[in-house]
């Protein structure tokens, strides 16, 4: 199998590029002011129109990694109307009080989503105990990725964490997406440490600008960046 690449998407004008430039899932969020929030479902329409990529679609209600009882009815809510419009898995995370995950909110929500696989965020890069965080990680059903920079300053800050857990944990390694201020430099050392799975944003869009559309010839570099990393990995 080849290695992932998934782009983030904001709407249908991203499809075309993100299919052209070879990604091979579109993470698909709103308002990235915020780091990514839950998309309309008329979003999550558009972009099955434009593409037949995989969809991971973003359930977060805030800015932050916590949600409340009210918050987190609209989002099961939410994750039912958007598997319907045709989402193919979900992308969700929280934090509880003690800055650990939250389980209960988690699986109260990933309960919605039946078969559908799903990806736990960022959030994990704030938890107050990072080991223990990845403890419970590999118990949820259904989770098959973690998206993570190793630190809540992005992969340049994280980047040894990241290769140490891959390099240590087969089953860490299997779940792990790096991303979060992912550079071209990153690639190499996480490859050779079992990554296998890269997340891209505003670095396949001219000026890294999200008012930008995605570029297939930046994601096109990308693709061919991760595939040439792992092939030398191997």
């Amino acid at each position: 199998m080849r290695p992932l690449l998934e782009v983030i998407a904001l709407g249908g004008g991203d499809a075309a590029g993100a299919q052209e430039g070879g990604a091979d899932r579109l993470e698909v969020v709103a308002d990235m002011d915020a780091d990514g929030l839950t998309p309309a479902v008329d979003t999550v329409r558009d972009l099955k129109r434009e593409c037949d990529l995989p969809l991971r679609v973003m359930l977060r209600a805030n800015d932050g990694f916590s949600t409340s009882g009210s918050e987190l009815t609209r989002l099961q809510g939410a994750a039912l109307q958007l598997g319907e419009a045709g989402a193919d898995g979900f992308v969700l995370g929280f934090l509880g009080p003690t800055v650990e995950i939250d389980v209960d909110v988690t699986l109260a929500l990933a309960d919605e989503f039946g078969n559908l696989p799903w990806t736990f965020h960022r959030a994990v890069d704030h938890a107050l105990d990072y080991d223990r965080a990845w403890t419970t990680l590999k118990r949820f059903s259904g989770l098959d990725t973690v998206l993570t920079a190793g630190s809540a300053r992005g992969v340049s800050a994280g980047l040894d964490d990241l290769c140490r857990r891959a390099s240590d944990d087969p089953d860490v390694a299997g779940l792990m997406m790096a991303g979060g201020g992912l550079g071209p430099d990153h690639v190499p050392w996480l490859a050779r440490a079992g990554v296998r799975k890269f997340h891209v944003g505003s670095r396949v869009r001219p000026g890294g600008s999200w008012k930008a559309y995605v570029d297939a010839s930046m994601v096109r570099s990308w693709r061919t960046l991760v595939d040439d990393a792992v092939a030398a990995a191997l």
